[in-house]
């Protein structure tokens, strides 16, 4: 399947993008080292255009409860919400309460209706939230499941009740949610062993934890991968929303779901079960068939570090950042070539409906 780029970025890297069910298309920028004029942006016209408004994309502190500090991705629900993720995190520093937050804006009057912020106990000083799904068939206002790939702290999994804001973490430092060893996993990205290159110092692995996320279509299954790892793992979201389930039992529901031929940073679902992968390895984005066969959706070597896919209206949205030629992992070097790509993908099926 051919790649048609649907947009070309020529300032800061963008990670997440998500399309929302009118066709509106909206894209975050985390504040790891580029100016940043706004983390959130909606694309119209051919022009990136900070979402809601400039107001919010201008926060006065890391732990600014009422602005967007340093956001990695922005998912649209069932709903057609469109929810933001903000790591409250700008260049991997500690998180302070009220940074680490889940924003709401109602895409109808283009306006935020709700803040979600994280306890301490549930987003760590480490933590770094990275990605975020959604089933509103969950309890009253439906859930959400957020990864925490920290890369110096505890990874997990931190479930939102969306009716009162409630939040707690599991797979606290489970194996499945952590990076593993080089001796295990040695990622090449453009023919090139990737691993974290410092302009002073040895280099070492990647140590970036649970990343991408989805929902199975039934909503019985959550599936997560670590960034360093080619294996994906799930487990049933029902013992994820049981909190009188000790941790450590929900960890003995965890399913090792094998070796997805190369590592991945997002997953993403559609409504005819099947399940898709970038391959930051290989070029690619790869999808496994409800029968457990996969798939390439698209293979290109213009697909520099595919990072974060949106499924809509028939289409398969996905940005290509070239995050593995940033400074800190080529010796201090920034080998980044503008610009970078939003591509999308024609698909045989719709957007995921969780309802």
């Amino acid at each position: 399947m051919a790649l048609e780029v649907v947009h070309e970025f020529t300032g800061p890297m963008p990670t997440g993008v998500s399309v929302s069910h009118g066709g509106r298309i909206f894209v975050n920028f985390p504040r790891w080292g580029d100016e940043v004029p706004a983390t959130v942006v909606e694309l119209r016209e051919g022009r990136e255009v900070p979402f809601p408004d400039q107001r919010w994309n201008s926060p006065s502190s890391d732990d600014d409860a009422n602005a967007f500090v340093s956001v990695q991705s922005v998912v649209v629900d069932p709903a057609d919400r469109l929810w933001v993720l903000d790591t409250g995190s700008p260049l991997f520093r500690p998180t302070r309460p009220g940074g680490p937050k889940l924003v709401c804006v109602d895409l109808s009057t283009d306006t935020v209706e709700r803040v979600i912020t994280f306890p301490p106990d549930v987003a760590l000083e480490t933590t770094y939230l990275n990605d975020v799904r959604f089933d509103l068939r969950r309890g009253d206002a439906g859930v959400a499941y957020i990864t925490d790939s920290a890369g110096s702290g505890p990874n997990g999994i931190i479930v939102v009740d969306l009716a009162g804001g409630e939040s707690w973490r599991r797979l606290h430092d489970h194996p499945s949610t952590k990076a593993v060893p080089l001796e295990v996993f040695r990622p090449v990205v453009e023919g090139a062993p990737l691993l974290e290159r410092p302009a002073d110092g040895e280099p070492k692995p990647v140590s970036m934890g649970a990343d991408g996320i989805a929902i199975t279509a039934d909503g019985t299954r959550l599936v997560y991968c670590p960034l360093a790892s080619r294996h994906w793992y799930s487990v049933p979201t029902q013992a994820l929303l049981d909190r009188s389930l000790p941790d450590d039992e929900v960890g003995e529901q965890v399913v090792d779901e094998g070796d997805k031929g190369g590592g991945s940073d997002g997953l993403e679902t559609d409504d005819a079960g099947r399940l898709y992968l970038t391959d930051y390895e290989h070029d690619a984005v790869l999808r496994r068939l409800p029968d457990g066969t996969f798939e390439t959706v698209a293979h290109d070597p213009r697909l520099l570090w595919p990072d974060t896919m949106s499924v809509a209206e028939g289409y398969l949205y996905v940005t290509a950042n070239q995050l593995h030629r940033q400074a800190n992992y080529q010796g201090g070097q920034d080998r980044r070539r503008k610009p970078y790509h939003l591509f999308r993908v024609p698909i045989d099926a719709g957007p995921v409906r969780l309802r």
